[in-house]
């Protein structure tokens, strides 16, 4: 089949003579998921007779400990071993073998991929190359959302500014053929001190973009950790964007601006004929043998087509696989459907426990009630569970947080997830948290577990505190919970009471 061209890099290839681009993916280390997003834009890229190679920073130890290392700490993640799939750090420095990768391929330009969390890290891998003469171009959210910003950086020359798929295929055949580029849609590029803006282009056709390529990546990275478990897992993308609006989200902006810019909806889903095929090829090609449903709102699809898509992943597909959706979407009637797949997990979004805020200020409108009665529908099936917290919203007071934590003991779920506010580009509570002072227009953000903003009523340590005993005040009695308090302080006290009470954590509910 024609997607299938992504998949193969030759020799021959290698020794061509073909417009060469770098991929370079600054990553949270350990955060082994293969990314869709460059995997795309690899794929695309090859398809249009492109040399592709990638620099993944993945496993370079980039911070003291991963994400899934603190989380496993805070006991929100099962403990997993990696090191038996051969996952260990590099010994080496990620800013030397970035430079001698460039040095050794010589790319006719760089094509980086950058989120609010990576910026930092991307920003520094280039200024290590700054010397060498290359073309950069940056995409990701974050330069959808910042692109003056991200421009402002002398390391980069270019950003797409929207879906790259078309956008940089062709801005690589302009550079190849000393074509000017300034008219290139969703390319913007800096000249004579000025940047040169263009509009954005159609959405691209979601059946028609080439299969993810993730022949780049080492063998190691298709190995990622569930709750426990270490999978060969692939991503699978069956829709684009979210129908829903909450504010802590970037969806709703990234809608509207498409909606303005060229009238289109960015929220779409793949066929069905589309879908079983790709995650066919993924089996096939790649020995998957988990699916990452990467949707925001896997259950967001109506009950008709939801039907049609769990009979042929029966018949034709017979993987587990995880997937996230919301409060509303949940029926007996797509739970059911789900366990005959052999659904292993399923996350569900309840973010905050009090039901005026979570309206009013997320813009999640379900109710309490609508929370209860969506779990018991849960509780029937065989499927564990994960439900998505959050604490430290602008505004946010301990007692709210204790509203979120009684509403997670009313439901039960297997597994607890504790988040704190990230205010990301593109979020309408990032723009809050500005205007109430509570972080500054350059605020860096740092992932899911390090608070950034600062507030009277709730510090930055009481919320730290707060997230690490987090799943310690939903599952034990009440009567725990001055020991609890006391192990939220990050003292020699407070350390000592948390270790105690994280091990009778372990040995109980796990």
């Amino acid at each position: 089949m024609e997607q299938s061209i992504q998949g193969l890099v030759t020799e021959e290839n290698q020794m061509s003579d073909k417009f060469k681009v770098l991929l370079v993916y600054p990553n949270l280390q350990m955060i082994n998921l293969l990314p869709s997003n460059i995997s795309i834009l690899s794929a695309s890229l090859k398809q249009k007779g492109f040399d592709v190679d990638i620099f993944d920073t993945t496993f370079y130890k980039t911070e003291q400990k991963s994400i899934d290392e603190q989380r496993v700490e805070i006991l929100q993640l099962r403990p997993f071993d990696l090191s038996k799939f051969g996952l260990h750090y590099k010994d080496t420095d990620v800013y030397d073998d970035f430079r001698k990768k460039v040095e050794s391929y010589k790319p006719d330009l760089i094509a980086i991929t950058i989120v609010d969390d990576t910026l930092h890290l991307a920003i520094e891998l280039l200024k290590n190359i700054s010397d060498i003469d290359i073309p950069v171009c940056a995409g990701g959210v974050h330069v959808i959302f910042s692109p003056a910003g991200v421009l402002s950086h002398d390391e980069i020359d270019y950003i797409c500014c929207g879906e790259g798929e078309e956008a940089l295929p062709e801005l690589c055949k302009h550079l190849e053929d000393g074509i000017p580029v300034e008219n290139i849609k969703n390319i913007w590029s800096k000249k004579d001190g000025t940047i040169i803006k263009n509009g954005m282009r159609k959405l691209v056709d979601l059946d028609k973009i080439p299969y993810n390529d993730f022949s780049m990546f080492e063998e190691k990275r298709f190995f990622r950790p569930m709750q426990g478990k270490v999978f060969r897992m692939v991503p699978v993308e069956i829709d684009r964007g979210c129908p829903y609006s909450c504010q802590f989200c970037a969806a709703p902006h990234l809608r509207a601006l498409y909606k303005k810019e060229t009238g289109c909806n960015y929220y779409r889903m793949k066929s069905l004929d589309r879908i079983i095929d790709e995650m066919k090829y993924y089996i096939d090609r790649y020995k998957a043998e988990y699916i990452f449903f990467n949707s925001e709102t896997f259950l967001a699809m109506p009950d008709a087509k939801f039907d049609e898509f769990a009979r042929r992943y029966i018949e034709e597909i017979k993987i587990p696989f995880w997937c996230q959706s919301r409060i509303e979407t949940i029926s007996d009637f797509k739970i059911s459907r789900l366990e005959r797949m052999g659904c292993d997990r399923i996350s569900i979004g309840l973010e905050h426990g009090n039901e005026e805020f979570r309206k009013k200020v997320l813009n999640k409108p379900f109710t309490n009630m609508q929370v209860i009665n969506a779990f018991n529908i849960l509780k029937k099936y065989k499927i564990p569970i994960t439900v998505n917290n959050i604490i430290g919203f602008p505004d946010e007071t301990r007692e709210m947080v204790f509203d979120t934590i009684n509403l997670n003991r009313k439901i039960h779920a297997d597994s607890i997830s504790a988040f704190i506010f990230v205010p990301y580009h593109g979020t309408v509570l990032k723009e809050t948290a500005l205007k109430k002072g509570y972080i500054t227009e350059n605020v860096e953000t740092h992932s899911i577990v390090y608070p950034a903003l600062d507030m009277p009523q709730l510090s930055k340590e009481s919320i730290r505190g707060l997230l690490r005993t987090f799943p310690l005040y939903i599952k034990m009695p009440k009567s725990r919970f001055d020991d609890i308090k006391i192990a939220e302080k990050f003292t020699e006290e407070g350390n000592r009471m948390f270790a105690m009470m994280a091990q009778e954590y372990a040995e109980k509910y796990w």
